[in-house]
């Protein structure tokens, strides 16, 4: 028999395995579906999340074996994280809040969704009251941080029905940008949706969530909106037949657009290919940035939409 050893299981004698990196710990369980990272850090900062029998604090960093608590309560990462990730498409009718629970006992728009084993639903760019349309919900809260996070720049096409007849002039500020109370905000790209009446649609597109944002540019100009339908969010439009108040679930070519759009391969992880042709889609031309949803204006809203353009 030779005299050469055999290694017949396990590591190597004196080689070393190289320890699993820290994360930060709203990383850690934005991923695993409990929460968005941003909903995380104010649960780190209200003291309902401990580590290790600590109470963690912003920027704490935790692996996958460590003791996690939530309000008192062990927290299966490493399960969590198992699951795959869901993500539902909901018609938000008029009418429902976009929170788990309302003091005032209105609906929310989550009183209807399946339930998850692990982790939650974590809905992806809020909706008010008065608002309806294309909302998102996912289990990943990776996923959800980085379609809503600014930097991502993914497109919100809204369908929104004015009192008025705005001219050139206005379009064209409006494209240009204008100040609000917030800051300077602009409308990527808008197309013309039919009238009736004194009441006119458009097609708009933001790249931002910021609160009330399509109400509030038009009301810059003196224009109030009457009706507001969200359409599309970044690759996902708000699919055809069906009806307020319903969900369904993603395909699975759906899912793939959302985290490549997101910056996210297969696994989970942002490669920099991904990320710097996310960038490129981002900075296209306004006038590319409304979807073909605009030359289908919502049902009895009025004839076909035509695309008009600010004068440059």
């Amino acid at each position: 028999m030779s005299g050469r050893r055999i290694n017949r299981g396990g590591p190597a004698q004196g080689r070393r395995v190289a320890p699993v990196p820290a994360e930060k710990l709203q990383k850690i369980l934005a991923r695993a579906g409990f929460g968005s990272r941003r909903e995380i850090e104010r649960w780190i900062e209200a003291g309902r999340v401990q580590v290790n029998g600590r109470s963690a604090r912003i920027g704490d960093r935790a692996r996958a074996a460590d003791v996690i608590l939530l309000d008192g309560r062990p927290v299966d990462v490493a399960a969590s994280a198992a699951e795959p990730a869901r993500v539902l498409i909901y018609h938000k009718p008029v009418g429902e809040v976009t929170t788990r629970r309302d003091p005032e006992g209105r609906p929310t728009v989550f009183r209807t969704l399946p339930q998850v084993r692990s982790g939650r639903w974590i809905v992806v760019g809020r909706l008010d009251f008065n608002t309806l349309g294309l909302m998102l919900f996912t289990t990943d809260g990776e996923l959800a941080h980085r379609l809503m996070h600014p930097s991502t720049g993914l497109d919100r096409e809204y369908a929104v029905r004015i009192l008025g007849d705005p001219d050139a002039l206005v379009l064209e500020r409006l494209l240009r940008g204008v100040d609000l109370d917030d800051g300077p905000a602009r409308f990527e790209g808008i197309a013309e949706g039919g009238a009736r009446g004194t009441n006119h649609w458009y097609h708009v597109v933001v790249r931002e969530g910021r609160r009330r944002l399509v109400r509030r540019l038009w009301e810059s100009q003196g224009f109030p909106v009457s009706r507001l339908i969200r359409v599309r969010f970044g690759p996902l439009a708000l699919p055809r037949g069906l009806p307020a108040g319903r969900w369904r679930e993603s395909t699975p070519a759906e899912l793939q657009a959302l985290r490549q759009a997101a910056g996210l391969g297969a696994s989970g992880a942002a490669s920099r290919a991904e990320r710097r042709a996310d960038s490129r889609k981002a900075s296209r031309p306004a006038s590319e940035s409304v979807s073909k949803a605009a030359s289908k204006t919502p049902s009895g809203s009025g004839a076909p939409g035509r695309r008009r353009r600010a004068p440059k």
